[in-house]
């Protein structure tokens, strides 16, 4: 293999190093052994810079995470502060550190729910791992043991570890891991546009698919299933916005048989959605909460589960009788983290930015929605600062490119020759800028969108 390198980096580069030692998460790993890395190197605002020299707007927020945008100096002197004063401290033990204690305190204060306490780690998918335990160790500690299972949708996404990939309802991170592990079921995407069927209306639907978790849950026994996870608005299963009345339709069904509801908010929170978070934009009232990404802008690694004081109280008796409540991460409260995030929350509130994104957005849909009329535009969706636009063979049909034609990724291609950074989730095009661009970025980002849009279309017809 190390012959095969020079012929995509130079010896020595590092790209090659790249190459040669790195193994890449969510990577086509065979397609960037032919094509080599791009090297990012730095970055300020909504802006980024590869090695070359090639400049870039941001139009995904990294991975839908740098919501304050890049190079915050206030973020950065805040953690350089703290690392001076408490560069580590843990919570085991009853162990504590004051920026641990302010950012619980304040993501409380900020819950659309009765929140009672929260629990910090590093990643959403931690934090949904870290839900499925909580589910379990409750109904034991209440003594209903039976009640274990956890309903998730198929193309949802809530993380990557054994637990949390199991949750997610995407073929690749299924295959060749032995995913799912039993216990977790998977019911309907609210995708209207890929699964209606003919002649179907919106409502018809949502009451279909829900009709179908209601017999999913009947089917199981609604005794066995402790709660069902759901992001507000699908990530990286296609940036899915659901039809009005499915969450309403959902939630009346979940508190009939006594069902929790977990809310995924690692992509929707902190004002992606146009509102503090996607659950306020959708009616919902969840159990509990998973939080990551936009809770520290991507400075630090952080992440929360935010559940209500009925959930702890059993803990503590259970944990006096094992001598322990077995749960949690070396760096679980870590200071820096927490100071960090906090201060970019308290910027939040300083600078509107919730205000901000939800009057951009605007702008932001606007545009968005207007490449509906293109040739190979089958579907644009959105809310907020969040959108994808779906490209389809055959636009009266709705049908499909062939997966091996990889049109996306090509078009994903195009919009980085062009300097625009997006993501193609399959043949979708995921949108999610940082929560400070203003109109003119937004522009930006579209106008270029346009061309390779475009440009797509041209290869499109050259290949036949």
């Amino acid at each position: 293999m190390s012959e095969a390198l020079h012929n995509v980096a130079p010896p020595g580069s590092i790209e090659a190093k790249d190459l040669e030692h790195l193994l890449h998460p969510v990577t086509n790993l065979q397609m960037h052994h032919e094509k080599g890395p791009v090297v990012h190197q730095r970055a300020e605002g909504a802006y980024l810079w590869d090695n070359k020299g090639n400049k870039y707007i941001e139009g995904m927020a990294g991975l839908w995470c740098t919501a304050i945008g890049y190079g915050e100096e206030e973020l950065i002197e805040v953690a350089a502060k703290q690392m001076r004063e408490l560069s580590y401290s843990q919570l085991f033990g009853g162990k504590t550190n004051e920026p641990s204690v302010l950012l619980a305190e304040k993501l409380k204060s900020m819950m659309p729910f009765d929140a009672g306490r929260v629990f910090f780690g590093l990643s959403g998918s931690d934090a949904n791992d870290t839900q499925i335990k909580l589910m379990w160790y409750y109904f034991n500690a209440i003594g209903k043991p039976e009640k274990k299972k956890i309903i998730s949708r198929t193309r949802g996404y809530h993380g990557v570890t054994v637990a949390s990939g199991s949750l997610t309802g995407l073929p690749p991170f299924h295959k060749h891991f032995d995913l799912p592990i039993p216990g977790i079921l998977h019911t309907d995407c609210p995708h209207y546009y890929r699964g209606a069927v003919d002649g179907e209306s919106e409502a018809e639907f949502v009451a279909r698919i829900v009709g179908n978790l209601e017999r999913l849950i009947l089917d199981e026994g609604p005794e066995t299933i402790a709660a069902f996870i759901a992001e507000p608005v699908m990530g990286a299963g296609g940036v899915v916005v659901p039809p009005d009345g499915y969450f309403d339709a959902v939630q009346k069904l979940l508190a009939e048989h006594d069902i929790f509801f977990i809310d995924d908010e690692v992509i929707c929170g902190f004002g992606r959605t146009g509102n503090d978070f996607g659950a306020t934009t959708f009616g919902i009232t969840p159990t509990t909460m998973s939080m990551a990404k936009a809770i520290s802008s991507a400075y630090l690694p952080l992440s929360a589960v935010v559940i209500p004081e009925f959930m702890y109280e059993p803990f503590i008796e259970q944990s006096g009788e094992v001598g322990t409540f077995g749960h949690g991460f070396t760096y679980s409260g870590h200071p820096v983290c927490a100071a960090v995030a906090l201060r970019n929350l308290e910027l939040m509130e300083e600078r509107q930015i919730f205000a901000h994104a939800a009057s951009v957005g605007e702008s932001f849909q606007a545009r968005l929605h207007g490449f509906a009329d293109h040739p190979l535009v089958g579907e644009t969706r959105g809310v907020g600062l969040l959108g994808a636009i779906e490209l389809v063979a055959n636009k009266a049909s709705g049908q499909a490119f062939d997966p091996k034609q990889a049109v996306g990724a090509y078009c994903m291609g195009r919009c980085e020759a062009n300097g625009l950074l997006v993501r193609s989730l399959g043949d979708s095009l995921a949108f999610c800028p940082p929560l400070i661009i203003n109109e003119t970025q937004v522009d930006e980002i579209f106008d270029k969108f346009g061309t390779a849009l475009n440009e797509t279309e041209t290869w499109l017809n050259a290949s036949g």
